[in-house]
């Protein structure tokens, strides 16, 4: 194994806001594995994105290796990678002169991430991977009052093949380009118009919804785990 800190991390919340979890498995290059995670009682998913994130980054914030993160928040790997630097520029405002949602959150992943070498990469939600999959497994468990046994010891031990990333065919899909992903079929095409989805089979269909309308999301999927990824990254419960 490599001379690095590998990540994964995710959030769920069974309402939006709602009960919530987090849940995150951290595999250290001495080959030990630990797993943590958390409860709120009226949260939201990215909330709980973040709360994952943070109290990952937060156990190995005395080590000097490199970290590599897995996350299916694109709300998150978005927001750490370039939206904190605006932010952080402004105040901490919005465009709008609005506090930025979860402002306390970004802030300490900010912090936590100072003098590190953190690469933070996308896995597709529910397609089989196997650490985001035990992440979910926690944070949702936790959400609902689930009793949860936190692994902490060796990885010969820990009964998951958790470092294979490259089995799963349809997370390549998922990172196909853009101008690929054009040429495939849609699955469906979501909407996200003043905070309410509509999810429509044709896009004539999805394009009257959305036309005009300030503010509006719309978008493509191309299977159903895409669809579930793209509600997770407009912040709705899945």
């Amino acid at each position: 194994m490599p001379n690095q800190i590998i990540i994964f991390t995710d959030g769920a919340s069974k309402g939006n806001p709602g009960l919530g979890g987090f849940g995150a498995v951290i595999i250290f290059p001495e080959n030990k594995v630990l797993e943590l995670g958390g409860f709120d009682k009226y949260t939201t998913n990215n909330k709980m994105e973040l709360a994952g994130a943070v109290q990952a980054l937060k156990e190995i914030q005395n080590r000097e290796e490199e970290v590599i993160v897995y996350t299916d928040s694109k709300y998150l790997i978005n927001g750490i990678t370039s939206w904190v630097y605006g932010w952080q520029k402004n105040g901490w405002q919005t465009k709008e002169k609005k506090d930025v949602s979860n402002k306390e959150l970004w802030q300490n992943i900010l912090l936590l991430t100072v003098g590190k070498k953190i690469a933070w990469n996308y896995v597709g939600g529910h397609v089989g991977v196997v650490g985001n999959e035990r992440c979910d497994e926690i944070a949702s468990g936790l959400a609902t009052g689930e009793k949860i046994d936190f692994y902490r010891g060796s990885l010969s031990q820990y009964g998951k093949d958790i470092l294979d990333l490259g089995h799963n065919e349809e997370m390549k899909t998922l990172k196909k380009s853009k101008s690929q992903k054009s040429n495939i079929k849609a699955y469906s095409y979501l909407s996200l118009v003043d905070g309410i989805l509509k999810i429509d089979q044709t896009w004539s269909d999805c394009e009257k919804r959305v036309k005009g309308k300030k503010g509006a999301k719309y978008k493509k999927s191309i299977s159903e785990s895409d669809e579930k990824d793209i509600q997770k990254s407009w912040g709705l419960n899945v």
